[in-house]
């Protein structure tokens, strides 16, 4: 688009008020609005990766039916390597352009585009994000954010450069119940925290398994080149596409990364975490071929316990972080009553104090005090950190519009992301604590182990701010 002369276009409005500190709200007169919105105050946004999650993201801002005014952004492409595992949401938007590779739909389309959701594996989050921020897109990410540590602080250190509004998609950080677990441990409900249990269900998928030797046709309506990515290539296999690649090394972070962005969202904001100076971790079973070594498998063990430490943060005091995956779980608490369960079907946390336990479900849900008496007798603080009225998705839609970042920006999601995925360093080096550096992004002890902090991209493929 040619650059105007004594007026700002739209998206270059959009783009300009995306870096702004400020919570603004954009005037209607501004965006040439009434009383009703028209269609040219919509955020024009692209899906890439719509076959699985992408789907319900798309959704979430724009109803396909035309039923619900408050999810009514335009879905102008949809982008997926796979047409058709995508196929049920290309029906869903036919107005939308099509593409397989998201580089092509980022040129072609330029400024049709003002935002991008992406929902593809693991391994691609990435490169997809940069493209799309570098673009001047705003960028709404799946949880994990990106696959490595390395990868995360690209990210985030993009998202400053280029000013764009961002969101990763760990939806609980949106809700009411992590806020109040903030308010009430900063009020001092269960005095200093020391210690905190997570656990989660997962893995649902089935993990520490071998290389496939089969080598099926790729399914004409996939360009698996594209899958892989900046992945080292393999050949074709449905045991990668298009769910269990959560499993493997090279595409998915396991259950640590799938799920701690959701269930250790409360610990990592409510404790002012950032970077552990050191991890250890244990696992279950883990699969590797008879000509590798232990510290080298593909793909991730069934269960697994890992252990963070973090040093003390403004008035707080050092605390461990304790995880468990795969059907493991912390000691019960002995204030919990009989008849109630730890957490929910999806996992959930415990934060030890002095003064008490606090516990929560997945996403933070139900947060209480234990036992039940405790909870009936604390009175709750005055309401402190802002609400988010709407859904994660659409909060980002009006940050996108308002000039401002929404809940779960970069700023506070990237180092999250870096937190839980150092976790799985601890991985390949079973029983040995690794001591880490965050702001040098290295462990410092086992040098072998910063292979994994930021491993090597396939020829064609980088990742440059």
């Amino acid at each position: 688009m040619k650059k105007q002369t004594g007026s700002l276009s739209r998206r270059d409005f959009l783009r300009g008020v995306a870096g702004t500190a400020a919570f603004t709200i954009v005037p209607s007169s501004v965006l040439g609005g009434g009383t009703r919105k028209p269609p040219s105050e919509r955020l024009n946004i692209a899906g890439v990766g719509v076959g699985g999650m992408g789907k319900a993201n798309l959704m979430a801002v724009c109803d396909p039916k035309g039923e619900d005014p408050s999810r009514a952004e335009n879905i102008v492409a949809l982008c997926d390597v796979d047409e058709a595992y995508a196929a049920e949401t290309f029906s869903l938007y036919p107005k939308a352009k099509r593409y397989k590779d998201f580089r092509v739909m980022l040129d072609e389309m330029g400024d049709q585009i003002d935002a991008v959701i992406v929902a593809t594996p693991d391994h691609t989050h990435a490169v997809v994000a940069l493209e799309a921020m570098k673009r001047g897109k705003h960028v709404y990410v799946q949880k994990p954010l990106t696959r490595t540590v390395y990868e995360a602080r690209v990210l985030t250190e993009a998202a400053r450069k280029y000013g764009v509004v961002t969101q990763m998609g760990n939806q609980g950080h949106s809700g009411e119940e992590i806020r109040l677990i903030c308010e009430w441990i900063w009020d001092g409900a269960i005095g200093p925290v020391r210690e905190v249990h997570a656990w989660t269900n997962r893995p649902v998928w089935p993990q520490a398994k071998l290389r496939p030797t089969e080598t099926p046709p790729v399914p004409p309506t996939l360009d698996w080149d594209l899958w892989i990515g900046p992945s080292p290539m393999r050949p074709y296999h449905p045991i990668y596409h298009p769910w269990d690649w959560r499993c493997w090394i090279d595409f998915g972070t396991g259950a640590l990364g799938d799920m701690a962005c959701h269930v250790m969202d409360p610990v990592f904001w409510a404790l002012k975490l950032k970077y552990a100076t050191s991890v250890q971790g244990s696992f279950a079973k883990i699969c590797v071929d008879k000509w590798k070594h232990l510290e080298h498998p593909e793909t991730y063990p069934t269960a697994s316990i890992i252990h963070f430490e973090f040093p003390a943060r403004e008035d707080m005091p050092p605390v461990q972080v304790h995880w468990y995956d795969g059907g493991l779980l912390p000691p019960r608490p002995d204030e919990l009553e009989p008849q109630r369960r730890m957490g929910d079907s999806s996992g959930g946390v415990i934060f030890v104090g002095d003064k008490g336990k606090l516990m929560c479900g997945c996403y933070a849900k139900g947060p209480q005090l234990i036992p039940y008496s405790k909870m009936k007798e604390y009175k709750r603080p005055e309401r402190t950190l802002p609400r988010v009225t709407t859904s994660h998705e659409l909060d980002w839609v009006q940050a996108c519009k308002e000039g401002r970042q929404p809940s779960a920006s970069f700023d506070y999601s990237g180092p999250f992301t870096e937190m839980v995925l150092m976790g799985n360093l601890a991985l390949f080096y079973p029983g040995q604590k690794l001591l880490w550096d965050g702001e040098a992004m290295r462990v410092t002890n086992v040098e072998e182990a910063n292979q994994y902090v930021r491993q090597p991209y396939r020829d064609g493929w980088k990742l440059e701010a």
